[in-house]
């Protein structure tokens, strides 16, 4: 065979892989024509996609949790829908859920072991272990001890017989950083397994020696939806009765240690029996604003009776 007869036998060959080659390239645009291809993007990977229609994705559930109590501080946990009334910004919203919760709690536990808790610690402790024992299984607790600065001595657990055995280790000393616990048990609240957040706090005293402004512990809880609950022995807690109201929490002064156990038992009692308000906010966005929340509570039949009400007085609007 001549050397240019090869050639021609070469490109022969080529003409036909470059035909084939086109009628296949044809095939798969005819076939990608008829076929619609949906790509997601990357920032939808993940999402549960919905249907088309009117529906607004952006729609939260407002949750407020509410506790009621009679003149002795015990819950009311026979009340209904009706005998509930919410509002936003002083707008009324339409109630879209209501229940009774029962749910396990996660709780931040902040004890005071400055100098001052000297001659009260034992009783401070008996009241911990009290709290302790009306804990269901699922209940969690973590434990934060301050003086001068506060510790976490450990983090969520389930064992009740560790965090006692964890307050009974060292004595009364040192100043009172009763702001900085606040946080740092907020800060570490984020670890919690159960929806319900709540901190009790026992201290003695007013913040001595805290870097945290009393401004950005407010802050702070108001972002992290935790409830503060409080016990101030000898001296009217006020900056904690103040954030307890704020987030739906209550503080109980104690004037004398014989009154204690009545307050912790209080306390355990709300903590544990507390109804839970939903609605549609009905303001168009979020708007990374802070939203004030009341309830009204009329009591059956309309009688005028002595009850408490607390609920956490509002949220921040933010996207998840």
């Amino acid at each position: 065979m001549s050397i240019r007869a090869a050639f021609a036998c070469v490109w022969s060959w080529q003409g036909i892989l470059s035909a084939v080659l086109i009628a296949a390239a044809g095939h798969a645009t005819s076939a990608h024509a008829q076929t619609r291809v949906s790509i997601t993007p990357r920032s939808q990977q993940g999402r549960k996609l919905l249907p088309s229609g009117n529906i607004r994705l952006d729609v939260k559930l407002v949750l407020t949790p509410v506790s009621v109590t009679d003149a002795f501080d015990r819950p009311l946990i026979e009340l209904h829908k009706s005998n509930f009334r919410i509002f936003e910004d002083d707008a009324e919203q339409d109630i879209a859920s209501f229940s009774i919760s029962d749910a396990p709690v996660s709780v931040g536990l902040v004890f005071d072991s400055s100098r001052s808790m000297k001659s009260s610690i034992d009783d401070s402790r008996a009241a911990v272990e009290q709290f302790m024992q009306t804990s269901a299984p699922e209940d969690e607790f973590l434990l934060v001890r301050f003086s001068d600065k506060p510790e976490l001595l450990t983090p969520f657990t389930h064992d009740a017989d560790q965090i006692s055995r964890l307050l009974s280790l060292p004595n009364a000393h040192g100043f009172t950083a009763l702001l900085d616990a606040i946080c740092l048990a907020t800060q570490q609240m984020h670890r919690a397994s159960n929806p319900r957040k709540v901190l009790l706090v026992l201290t003695d005293g007013v913040d001595n020696n805290s870097r945290y402004s009393e401004h950005e512990l407010e802050r702070l809880l108001r972002e992290g939806d935790v409830r503060v609950y409080a016990i101030g022995l000898f001296q009217r807690p006020e900056f904690l009765e103040k954030i307890a109201a704020e987030t739906g929490g209550r503080a109980i002064w104690v004037r004398r240690l014989s009154d204690l156990p009545d307050a912790i038992q209080a306390l355990s009692r709300q903590i544990r029996s507390e109804y839970v308000i939903g609605y549609m906010s009905k303001r168009p966005e979020n708007d990374g604003k802070y939203h004030k929340v009341r309830v009204a509570v009329e009591p059956p039949g309309g009688a005028r009776l002595p009850i408490r009400t607390t609920w956490r007085r509002g949220y921040l609007a933010l996207d998840e």
